[in-house]
């Protein structure tokens, strides 16, 4: 199963923020451990949406625009080249709408990296709800540059949705090409479980949801690990919030990886929300995965 093309250019969107400088460091190492190109690009917001640009902005504001833009891409190119002096470095700049244009441009690239916050404003990506609307649209795998580098585990949640299998894909290529280990979580909860435990069945049934949790976890990562023997794995599924427990399995992690979206329930990890609240509080750099079909 290939889930994306590892030979396409690195693409990190940037809006001058200290985030985004960040973002553009890890992209920039790991587009160099690709052996591809980094592809730098800043989307400056109109003010007024949905009207022509030589309506809402005039001659001194839109050229006031694109100064700032072509600044900030200096910048990001200056960090990238100081991160990853070898890597090939192109910068484009577009006025219009973030998620829009980074979406277009995430057809021709393996990864699309950006910042866990932006400067907001004009030329902000306000990247909170970007990264939300690029996990939804992007056509390839999106990463979330949070916390300091580490070199540790890489984690992935597994619930074992079609997203959930492109997710432990991801992982486990990610975990080869690092040398790394990888820790597989599987998290399950009982909150919809009232009627069983006022009925004194409680026990009898964690029990069962502990032993069912764990032979998912197991028979998801089985083809997996006779395709990457190299790397070693931990199987982990507590009971628990996937998004509590991702996060505290993911300190000191390399790199989380989740699906965008689960198939909730009393298995499933619920990764539409799961999604929304690590990009938020993730410990570590986060990579979301849409599943194939879903391109």
């Amino acid at each position: 199963m290939t889930i994306h093309d590892r030979t396409s250019p690195v693409l990190v969107g940037v809006d001058g923020s200290a985030s985004a400088i960040a973002a553009t460091r890890w992209a920039a190492a790991e587009a160099a451990r690709r052996k591809v190109p980094l592809h730098i690009v800043n989307v400056y917001t109109w003010p007024i949406s949905g009207y022509p640009e030589a309506l809402i902005a005039g001659h001194d504001l839109l050229a006031s625009m694109k100064k700032v833009s072509a600044g900030v891409l200096d910048e990001a190119r200056a960090a990238a080249e100081s991160a990853a002096p070898e890597v090939a470095v192109t910068v484009t700049s577009h006025g219009g709408d973030t998620v829009s244009h980074l979406r277009s441009l995430s057809k021709k690239a393996s990864l699309l990296v950006v910042g866990s916050r932006g400067l907001g404003g004009f030329s902000g990506l306000l990247l909170g709800s970007v990264a939300v609307g690029l996990t939804a649209h992007a056509q390839c795998p999106v990463i979330v540059v949070r916390g300091e580098p580490e070199e540790g585990p890489v984690v992935v949640g597994v619930d074992g949705s079609p997203v959930s299998e492109a997710a432990i894909a991801f992982a486990f290529e990610e975990a080869s090409a690092l040398g790394a280990d990888l820790v597989a979580v599987h998290a399950w909860h009982d909150s919809p479980l009232v009627d069983v435990f006022e009925k004194g069945y409680a026990s009898l049934y964690l029990d069962t949801a502990a032993v069912n949790a764990e032979e998912l976890l197991a028979q998801r990562l089985a083809g997996w690990q006779e395709k990457y023997p190299d790397v070693s794995v931990t199987r982990v599924a507590p009971r628990g919030r996937a998004a509590k427990v991702l996060m505290e399995h993911a300190k000191g992690a390399r790199l989380l990886v989740i699906g965008s979206r689960g198939r909730g329930g009393l298995t499933g990890l619920t990764l539409g929300s799961t999604s929304q609240a690590l990009i938020h509080h993730a410990p570590c750099p986060l990579a979301l995965l849409r599943s194939p079909e879903d391109h």
